[in-house]
């Protein structure tokens, strides 16, 4: 397993894994936090396997996956073999939820990730949501200074529209764009992919796996506590859930016939989209992890590829990624930077 190859992602330098591991589920959003020795295991498992790119928020928990990162990340060498990829940008107030990328909080954001996770600098920050009352340019504008002053190496963004990096890709080089991309996840196809790959800029696929969807289909559902947001999404809910398990169930056939998982034949979907895809797939469990990166050897061909091109077109799945009231790509545009006035 150490046979985990490297890529580029992006045009500035920034070497990663060619898969890396979402960490998000170890503490937050998907049900209670997990063990705490039994994650740290798993993450120092990922990177003596060849994982090193792992990826994790601020909001996560919100700040306690950082904090389970920085004690995984204690034990002597690791740190060296890593590529650290933290967020900012969704903050709660009062039990609110705000997205921010106003200068003065982009920098307090990046000195507490700093902090939590006990390190000089983050290898790629993102902004994780855009603030829509925020010119873009201004956002980028602090991170830029972020990078000057050896705070963090590389900057991304996620979930952005093709406008918004290219206007922030003007500023400072993005080096990555992490995004939702699978099987049923495909809207991002038709203008972000190619801006992205116009302008050299890494692409890092989050949720590959449906939010793990492709890993058993509906069943799915039954394992899941009632905190697991999933629950709530229209994906999962009872009158989408039937026509999207016809989904799995081709998508399993397929697998079977080659003579892998389901899950491993949706990673190499995307592994096989270009080389400058990076997907993220998360998990909580070695044996998961350990089947998620033999998708790298899952080899598909022209034919194969092309019938799951038309299982997995983009009406092939019903419900939105997300209730109407997220921030996702399709909202994140935002004035023009002559609008500006610091508060």
């Amino acid at each position: 397993m150490a046979g985990v190859r490297r890529m580029k992602l992006g045009s500035q330098g920034l070497e990663v894994s060619a898969q890396g591991l979402g960490c998000m589920g170890m503490s937050a959003f998907y049900g209670p936090p997990k063990s705490e020795p039994d994650m740290i295991s798993l993450l120092h498992h990922a990177v003596h396997s060849g994982v090193t790119f792992l990826d994790t928020s601020d909001v996560y928990g919100p700040h306690t996956n950082e904090i389970l990162l920085s004690k995984a990340l204690e034990v002597e060498g690791i740190r060296g073999k890593v590529e650290l990829a933290t967020k900012f940008g969704i903050s709660f107030s009062d039990g609110k939820r705000e997205v921010r990328g106003d200068p003065h909080y982009v920098r307090a954001a990046c000195e507490a990730s700093l902090k939590r996770l006990r390190v000089d600098c983050i290898d790629l920050y993102y902004q994780h949501r855009i603030d829509t009352r925020v010119p873009i340019e201004v956002t980028m504008g602090e991170l830029k200074k972020l990078v000057e002053e050896g705070k963090i190496k590389y900057v991304g963004l996620s979930e952005a529209s093709a406008s918004t990096i290219r206007r922030a890709h003007a500023v400072h080089p993005l080096t990555a764009v992490q995004l939702e991309w699978s099987l049923w996840s495909r809207d991002v196809e038709a203008q972000i992919i190619p801006t992205c790959r116009e302008l050299g800029i890494g692409i890092v696929a989050y949720s590959p796996l449906g939010r793990g969807f492709f890993s058993t289909g509906a069943k799915l559902l039954d394992s899941l506590h009632n905190e697991d947001f999933r629950k709530y999404l229209p994906r999962f809910r009872p009158e989408n859930l039937e026509h999207n398990a016809k989904l799995f169930d081709r998508v399993n056939e397929i697998a079977t016939s080659k003579g892998c998982t389901p899950s491993q034949l949706a990673l190499a979907w995307l592994h096989h989209q270009g080389d400058d895809v990076c997907p993220i797939p998360g998990t909580t469990k070695i044996e998961n992890f350990n089947q998620n990166i033999g998708a790298l050897n899952v080899k598909l061909s022209d034919k194969e590829m092309a019938e799951l091109e038309l299982i997995a077109s983009s009406d092939g799945v019903k419900g939105g990624r997300y209730d109407n009231n997220m921030a996702t790509w399709e909202n994140s545009e935002t004035p023009p930077s002559s609008s500006w006035q610091q508060g």
